[in-house]
């Protein structure tokens, strides 16, 4: 897909969609207001580029010194339909107009209703369903967690290896990284506990199956089935590294939680959304969560999240029990309705693949050549890099800040992640041009061929 629809269009023509360096990365403008960050903005509060935002649209960011970058990123998988799609733009205008907020649990309005009802609809499964509304990812796992624990009865949590689900304190107790995550931030809530994930590059051949196999194992022997509330899983993990688990593995835990009582809870808030080639990455497999959690690109860059789920277990928490000041705030719920309307519209599901296809092809023409590449895989518009030590599967996050700084400078916007902090990992935005994506896996590629 070389042209964008009408919509994307409208979007793009107010962002021109060529990558362009007016001024070294960072230029003069960025360098001056990065200082004025330094002395107002907490030290704890990290940028990964040192660049300061005007505009952005398409598959562009425009800094202040009028660069052009391009984004592999999407402010970490949120402006999926682009940082400024035409229907998100028009129904936020059009509800900031009306009114910014109320707070639902005091004057109800339905633009919440319609989100929920909305997700009900695209979630996995045709069950009866709830849904609530919420502010973060984060703050949407925790409920996720009150919930199964009112249905449930019961107290435990299971995660997994390299899981990564927030930066509140229960969040960070189930994220498994250290730092930046958790150092120095304890004590952390209790009742939490790790098992073994399949990581299909660094477990060699085992079988979805029997990696499911080992960690219900785990699960019995050091939590119990008869404690647990729910089991928390990323489908497809995005901090930890984009590992996907092998085929199997899901159906097989979802085949345990049923056959013991257990609520599956599929956080999907970096995968959902058409992010990963289908609306929802349990989709792939035909995995139906008890709950599914999003986030990031429900509303096209507003801050919104949700839990949805089987309506037995969602009604399970008492009147009041559920909410927040904010969560389902109505300039969101604007946005959410247009930013679903807009991958339905010009098939963001399809452009996934798309972009799917002609990024793997990409980064296994250099794989080929480099011996670095220790893997290269991912779904949609979410794929990454590990890289190595050459001719080991030994993790080499230098190589990684490295390859990441030098495309900076040269213009393109992209993340790194992984519990070994080896992994290059790239978001685009789906309304991103093809032109734009060889573009910048041009300078990738060049880049990998001059650095030692």
């Amino acid at each position: 897909m070389t042209a964008s629809p009408a919509s994307l269009a409208l979007q793009q023509s107010a962002v021109p969609q060529e990558r362009l360096l007016s001024t070294a990365i960072p230029g003069p403008e960025s360098r001056r207001l990065m200082a004025r960050k330094s002395a107002a903005v907490a030290a704890g509060v990290g940028t990964t580029m040192p660049v300061f935002a005007v505009r952005a649209g398409g598959g562009i960011v425009v800094d202040v010194d009028g660069n052009r970058l391009i984004d592999l990123g999407s402010g970490i998988a949120v402006t999926s339909v682009g940082a400024s799609a035409p229907r998100v733009v028009e129904a936020v205008q059009e509800q900031v107009a009306a009114f910014t907020h109320t707070c639902f649990m005091v004057t109800p309005y339905e633009g919440y209703v319609g989100v929920a009802e909305t997700l009900n609809r695209l979630t996995p499964g045709d069950h009866d369903k709830r849904t609530a509304l919420f502010n973060s990812g984060a703050e949407a796992v925790e409920n996720a967690v009150k919930i199964s624990r009112s249905h449930t009865g019961r107290q435990a949590i299971v995660v997994f290896d390299h899981a990564y689900h927030g930066r509140t304190n229960l969040t960070m107790a189930m994220t498994a990284k250290d730092m930046p995550y958790k150092h120095g931030f304890g004590p952390f809530a209790g009742e939490v506990y790790r098992a073994p994930l399949s990581y299909p590059y660094r477990d060699g051949s085992t079988a979805g199956v029997t990696a499911a196999a080992r960690a219900i194992d785990v699960i019995e022997k050091e939590v119990g089935a008869a404690n647990l509330a729910c089991i928390v899983i990323e489908p497809i993990q995005g901090e930890g590294g984009f590992i996907e688990p092998a085929t199997g593995f899901l159906p097989a835990l979802v085949a345990w939680c049923r056959a013991n009582g257990v609520v599956f809870v599929a956080d999907e808030v970096q995968t959902g959304f058409a992010r990963t080639g289908d609306w929802f990455a349990c989709d792939r497999e035909g995995v139906v969560p008890d709950l599914i959690v999003t986030a990031k690109g429900i509303a096209g860059g507003l801050p919104l999240s949700a839990v949805t789920g089987r309506a037995e277990i969602m009604d399970a928490a008492h009147a009041g029990g559920l909410g927040g000041t904010y969560g389902g705030n109505p300039l969101a719920c604007a946005a959410a309705l247009a930013a679903i309307e807009t991958i339905e519209a010009e098939d963001l599901v399809g452009r996934a693949r798309e972009i799917e296809e002609l990024v793997l092809a990409r980064l296994r023409r250099i794989e080929g050549q480099d011996g670095r590449i220790g893997d290269v895989r991912g779904r949609g518009a979410m794929i990454a890099v590990e890289l190595v030590e050459a001719g080991t599967d030994v993790p080499d996050p230098d190589l990684a800040r490295t390859v990441a700084s030098a495309a900076h400078r040269q213009g393109v916007i992209v993340l790194t992640c992984g519990t070994y902090g080896n992994v290059l990992r790239f978001l685009p935005p789906l309304s991103i041009s093809d032109e734009l994506l060889h573009d910048a896996f041009d300078v990738l590629a060049a880049t990998l061929e001059v650095i030692e």
